[in-house]
């Protein structure tokens, strides 16, 4: 089945430019171009993207942002903003949108960026199918043969713990709602524990690319996991700065505090 795309864009020649580039993938292509429309579309039909114009007629494109990802928290999101207003990518960003692309881009950015944001929308719906199949078989008994590899589903550092076929995470035995981008994110930390990366570095290992002048991608989910996670975002334990390197997962940050 082909993927379906909302391209929310009031310039209707851009917005036709990109669904033929879109079409070029093999992608379904929804266009809306007013914001009260494009709002009822997103929340009552199942998209596996999102292209998201800030400046719209009706309700903004941050508040098309901000309601989607309250009703869908798992909606994949990339905002559309123009070259000269930062403030509203970083509004975007804050908001829960998972990426976003300043006009003009061009056509192989803009195809790069969709194939990266659906490969981890794929994955997250693998991992819920191959649980509701295992659920369905559960009663049905199978020999005894110890798998020749077998897939890690639980990732545990101290009191944070990742579990992959419900793409969950838990800290302090406490859920932590989480977006796909951010669950990559802290994913990805915890594989790399003590590890500093760059932006670039996150960008590469998470987004699955990197552009340069995309950093606010990064610094946003940070604050945002940062938001979730710490007790103080103004002294971080967790996710920490290395001045002049990048961020890293600090490991006791999330151990136990020791009984005095």
């Amino acid at each position: 089945m082909k993927d379906n795309i909302l391209i929310i864009e009031d310039e209707i020649d851009i917005a036709k430019l990109i669904k033929v580039h879109l079409s070029e993938l093999d992608l379904n292509c929804d266009i809306c171009t007013q914001g009260d429309q494009a709002l009822q579309q997103a929340l009552t039909k199942d998209y596996q993207l999102i292209l998201l114009d800030v400046m719209l007629p009706g309700i903004s494109g941050l508040d098309i942002c901000r309601q989607v990802r309250q009703e869908k928290p798992l909606q994949s999101i990339i905002m559309l903003t123009s070259k000269t207003s930062e403030i509203d990518r970083i509004l975007g960003l804050e908001l829960g949108a998972d990426d976003y692309m300043t006009k003009p881009f061009s056509v192989r950015e803009l195809q790069a960026r969709v194939r990266s944001q659906l490969r981890r929308v794929h994955a997250v719906s693998a991992k819920n199918a191959s649980e509701i199949n295992s659920s369905k078989h559960e009663k049905i008994p199978v020999p005894a043969v110890e798998p020749a590899h077998t897939e890690q589903t639980n990732t545990s550092i101290g009191q944070l713990q990742i579990d992959h076929r419900f793409h969950q995470v838990t800290y302090k035995n406490k859920t932590i709602n989480l977006t796909v981008t951010e669950f990559e994110l802290i994913d990805f930390f915890c594989q790399h524990p003590d590890q500093v990366f760059s932006r670039a570095q996150l960008l590469d290992g998470v987004w699955g690319y990197h552009h340069n002048g995309y950093e606010h991608t990064v610094n946003s989910h940070i604050n945002r996991l940062r938001s979730k996670l710490e007790e103080d975002c103004a002294e971080p334990k967790i996710i920490q700065t290395v001045w002049g390197v990048g961020y890293k997962l600090n490991s006791a940050g999330v151990m136990p505090s020791k009984a005095l």
